[in-house]
């Protein structure tokens, strides 16, 4: 059977919530329904899908291996942009030349980088 999609990535914290809150609060994504797992957490919403499982346990492993970031398709540059600076989250831009694409790259709460790839006209120039 051939994969179909890509499904959710796992991230381990020590605070489920702050890391919810920040998906939520900066990036605009949703805390939705979760199985009743006997140990804390919660689930990340991009639209109808659960693209992020939040794991909170008292001791978190450092580093992610080979894993380098988790890139989300954005739009809404300028106003995300804004609540990345609101909420004091540094981060770097670098344009792709000839795809038209500006990217961000930030951290998550837990040092997991990320990837917020627009594809706004408006935005990319280079």
């Amino acid at each position: 059977m051939p994969l179909e999609r890509f499904d959710h990535y796992n991230v381990l914290t020590k605070d489920a919530a702050k890391s919810a809150k920040f998906y939520v609060d900066v990036l605009g994504l949703r805390v939705g329904d979760r199985p009743p797992f006997k140990f804390p957490g919660a689930w990340v919403y991009c639209g109808d899908q659960a693209v992020l499982h939040l794991v909170e346990r008292d001791e978190v492993p450092e580093g992610t291996g080979k894993l380098d970031h988790v890139a989300f398709r954005c739009t809404g540059y300028g106003e995300l942009k804004g609540k990345l600076d609101a909420a004091g989250v540094e981060y770097t831009e670098r344009v792709v030349p000839k795809f038209n694409l500006t990217q961000l790259f930030l951290q998550s709460p837990d040092g997991l980088k990320l990837e917020l790839t627009f594809t706004e006209e408006t935005v990319a120039a280079g």
